[in-house]
């Protein structure tokens, strides 16, 4: 037989109120919700303190015996009682099997929407999250009594948590357990709750939260931090929280995919001769080169300069689509020498090209073969 005692580490004296603590702490620590693997664990130290922190079953346990408790006088009737309490909801002769309610209880998931700004979007980084949630009552430390109290054994079903029913069947009087209306089904009543918390063992506070974002992240995409959301009832293992990305509109670059787009206007004349305009993006200055009769609509593709693949380390590119621009507003000097230009190119009275006319008789045939 295990050493109880051990098991929850206090000494063999310790108050009701030392071993409550030492159970919550270890049972924070080993809960399966908050460390999976520990099954065996938590359940050792669950009997322990079910054992320990009823007065008539640690008495029995110091005396030498189990501690458990058996009905029929201390016998068991074996898989016939088992069958019985299966069918029943009890055990035989009022000796039901029932475990009170635990009052600590996982909290709930949270989620929260983080805004980041596009470049954040596409190289990651570290940002901090104000939240607001359910922590552990630091007054009663998740205990939900007021320090230097305890709950008290129900008085109605002696801490079990239920109380048995008598029901006359064919099969004869059966007794079925319910759950306990005076103590909510816990075994126990706090009748002096925590002036902070109010006896739910918890508080609402603010909190700041570093957060890394991964690079790549989208709009809408959601990361999971496992166990920082709200604390449960009764000083619970907490929740998960959730963070919902919502990115910023860039005033000059807009995603698409993995790629980035942008726009860029350049003087008609720049489009005629050829130049060479720079950009600013993220990585720093990029020049783009205009090459000679440049048409507007062009896309000048920078390899590698686009958003970052989400869980890999290689981006896209960025599309830059360049968009000639034509002066609206001409100086009589600009005007003669656009004239002069028109003229020079026979241009003066150009005849419109639509569709399908800007392609030649030949070329039209040519494609209409090879079925496009």
């Amino acid at each position: 037989m295990s050493d109880h005692y051990a098991t929850l580490g206090v000494d063999r004296d310790a108050t009701p109120d030392e071993i409550k603590k030492a159970y919550r702490r270890l049972a924070r620590k080993l809960h399966p919700d908050v460390n999976p693997g520990h099954e065996a664990e938590f359940k050792e130290v669950a009997v322990a303190y079910e054992i320990l922190s009823d007065p008539n079953k640690r008495q029995n346990y110091d005396l030498g015996g189990s501690g458990s408790g058996q009905g029929f006088g201390g016998g068991d009737f074996g898989g016939f009682s088992d069958l019985f309490e299966t069918f029943f909801g009890g055990g035989m002769g009022g000796a039901g099997r029932t475990q009170p309610a635990s009052r600590q209880r996982r909290g709930k998931d949270a989620l929260i929407e983080v805004e980041i700004d596009l470049e954040t979007a596409v190289f990651g980084d570290t940002e901090t999250v104000e939240i607001v949630t359910a922590e552990v009552c630091g007054t009663c430390d998740g205990d939900g009594a007021r320090p230097g109290t305890s709950a008290e054994t129900c008085s109605l079903c002696h801490g079990t948590g239920s109380i048995q029913q008598m029901t006359r069947t064919l099969l004869g009087q059966m007794v079925t357990n319910q759950t306990c209306n005076n103590c909510g089904g816990y075994g126990t009543r706090i009748t002096d709750p925590c002036t902070s918390c109010g006896g739910d063992g918890r508080v609402r506070a603010e909190r700041s939260l570093p957060v890394r974002i991964p690079a790549g992240v989208s709009d809408g995409v959601r990361i999971k931090l496992a166990g920082q959301g709200e604390v449960g009832p009764g000083g619970g293992p907490p929740g998960d929280l959730y963070l919902e990305i919502r990115v910023i509109d860039h005033p000059v670059f807009t995603r698409d995919g993995d790629h980035l787009r942008c726009m860029l206007t350049v003087p008609m004349t720049a489009a005629a001769l050829g130049s060479a305009v720079q950009l600013e993006t993220f990585d720093g200055v990029q020049t783009i080169e205009i090459e000679p009769g440049l048409q507007s609509g062009t896309v000048k593709r920078l390899p590698g300069l686009g958003a970052t693949r989400l869980r890999h380390s290689s981006r896209g590119d960025m599309l830059v689509t360049v968009v000639v621009q034509t002066p609206n507003k001409l100086d009589a000097r600009q005007r003669e020498l656009l004239e002069q230009l028109a003229e020079a190119r026979d241009e003066v009275e150009p005849e419109a090209i639509v569709g399908e006319q800007s392609k030649s008789r030949f070329s039209r045939i040519r494609e209409r073969f090879a079925g496009r």
